[in-house]
């Protein structure tokens, strides 16, 4: 089954989340054939930059809990979005949730469109953003973390550039991108990956610094009882024990 789809275009590889059935979730299964992709786009010499967008209404449910990506898998897959020495640019016209938010969050540059929405729903599930905050809180207004980190509440494009989520939010995302994969074009090979190395030093540090402990804690999680609630009571359509 094909869960991504490279095409190209004038230096441009366009990776494609293709997993509509599951609102392309992070299953294990995504996570390896993104990371395959992505190291297939940094081996080709012709590639200037990687697009990376979806199909359907979501770019990215967060984790597939039917078949969940091991979270040291997921830590890869970010790092090697924010180390690979050719931008990553998304685009995204749909909703992204949870650890989406940290997948998003690892591109160097993002223009959402107005019928996207943004949500980090882990607090809901008895859970914590716990591994994307590798590449959130670099990223994110500190005030806007504390408060979409508790509260879990639903934002929009607009609200998302206002917090540095993505760069910008654009009534028309093809148009918008335009100048963007046009600059991506006029750069080189050298100075691009001289340039991401720099902006990106303190993100990769962090990886170092904390990954290990954010894994642990995910797991932990992942595993208690609160979260298997929280879960069970997601998937079953119904609240969750401690709502009251």
């Amino acid at each position: 089954m094909t869960l991504i789809v490279r095409t190209g275009d004038r230096g441009i590889a366009t990776l494609t989340l293709d997993s509509p059935a599951n609102r392309n979730a992070l299953s294990a299964a995504l996570v390896g054939a993104l990371r395959q992709e992505l190291a297939v786009c940094a081996a080709d010499d012709t590639v200037r930059a990687v697009l990376l967008t979806h199909t359907g209404t979501t770019f990215c449910a967060g984790a597939d809990l039917t078949a969940p990506p091991d979270p040291e898998a997921f830590v890869d897959l970010m790092r090697e979005i924010v180390a690979l020495p050719k931008p990553v640019v998304a685009r995204v016209t749909g909703h992204v949730r949870a650890g989406g938010l940290g997948l998003l969050a690892a591109c160097d540059i993002a223009v959402a469109g107005e019928a996207s929405s943004f949500a980090l729903t882990e607090s809901r599930l008895g859970l914590a953003p716990a591994v994307i905050s590798l590449t959130l809180l670099p990223r994110l207004d500190r005030t806007a973390a504390h408060r979409y980190y508790l509260t879990g509440e639903r934002f929009d494009a607009v609200e998302a550039a206002r917090i540095s989520l993505v760069t910008e939010a654009a009534e028309d995302v093809d148009k918008a991108l335009e100048p963007v994969l046009d600059g991506l074009r006029r750069a080189s090979p050298q100075g691009l990956a001289a340039s991401k190395e720099l902006v990106t030093a303190t993100v990769l540090r962090s990886f170092d610094q904390y990954a290990e402990d954010l894994i642990a804690r995910s797991a932990a999680l992942f595993a208690s009882d609160e979260a298997r609630e929280g879960m069970t009571a997601f998937l079953e359509r119904r609240d969750p024990a401690w709502v009251r």
